[in-house]
C-alpha cells in the first residue's frame, strides 16, 4: 500500500485505514493492545462514527470507518496512534522491556526530538482510502478479513475463527469487543440520519 498524506476533510463518508507500527515490530500483539483499540472505538462511536470493520494484528491495523459530517478521519486516526503510543510505551515500561524501549527511542528524528517525540511506535504516515461504492468496500473488507490466514501469518485456520476481527459479524452477525456495524446500514440506509444513500 501506498500511505497517503492527503487530509480528507470533514465531509462525511465511510474510509478505509491502514495504521502500521514502527519497523513492523508486533507492538500491538506485545503490549495486548487490543483492548485500547477497542475503546477506541467505542469513544468514537459516541462522536456518530461507525465501524463497519476492522482486523487488528500483531504489527498492524484496517479499520473501515463510516464518519460523519464535522469530524475528521485523518484527526481521530492521529489521535487512535498518539494515545495507543502512550499506552504502548507504558506498558512496556510495565513489563520492564528495555530492549524494545530502546529500540524505539533509537527510531526518533532529529525532528521527531525537537517536538518531544521520545520513542517511535508507528510509522508517520497512515493509508486512508474513501470507499464511494459497494464493490470497493466488499474489496476491503475481503482484503482485511483474509489478513490473519494468508501470507506469512497463519493466526487462525478460518477468517472467522480470528477473534480480532469483524469476519465473524459478517458470517453469523455476532458481535463481541467492538462496536460494529453492517456496511449496509451506511451504503444503503437503515432508517437512522446520516447514511449514505446510493443514488
Amino acid at each position: 500500500m501506498v500511505p497517503t498524506h492527503k487530509d480528507q476533510g470533514t465531509t462525511e463518508g465511510i474510509f478505509f485505514c491502514t495504521a502500521t507500527c514502527w519497523d513492523w515490530l508486533p507492538l500491538i500483539e506485545r503490549t495486548g493492545l487490543y483492548d485500547h483499540i477497542y475503546q477506541w472505538m467505542h469513544l468514537i462511536a459516541t462522536k456518530g462514527c461507525r465501524t463497519l470493520g476492522y482486523v487488528l494484528m500483531p504489527n498492524h491495523l484496517h479499520l473501515l470507518v463510516h464518519v460523519p459530517e464535522g469530524l475528521s478521519i485523518n484527526t481521530l486516526l492521529a489521535n487512535m496512534k498518539r494515545f495507543a503510543a502512550y499506552e504502548v510505551i507504558k506498558r512496556l515500561e510495565g513489563k520492564e522491556n528495555s530492549a524494545l524501549l530502546h529500540r524505539l527511542a533509537s527510531g526518533v528524528t532529529q525532528g521527531g526530538s525537537a517536538r518531544d517525540q521520545k520513542h517511535c511506535v508507528w510509522r508517520t504516515s497512515s493509508d486512508i482510502k474513501p470507499c464511494e461504492s459497494e464493490r470497493f468496500i466488499l474489496q476491503k473488507l475481503d482484503y482485511m478479513h483474509a489478513n490473519p490466514v494468508s501470507g506469512k501469518w497463519t493466526l487462525a485456520e478460518r477468517s472467522m475463527d480470528y477473534v480480532h476481527s469483524s469476519a465473524l459479524f459478517y458470517h453469523t452477525g455476532e458481535k463481541h469487543h467492538a462496536p460494529i456495524h453492517h456496511f449496509h446500514d451506511v451504503l444503503f440506509g437503515d432508517g437512522t440520519s446520516g447514511s449514505l444513500r446510493r443514488p
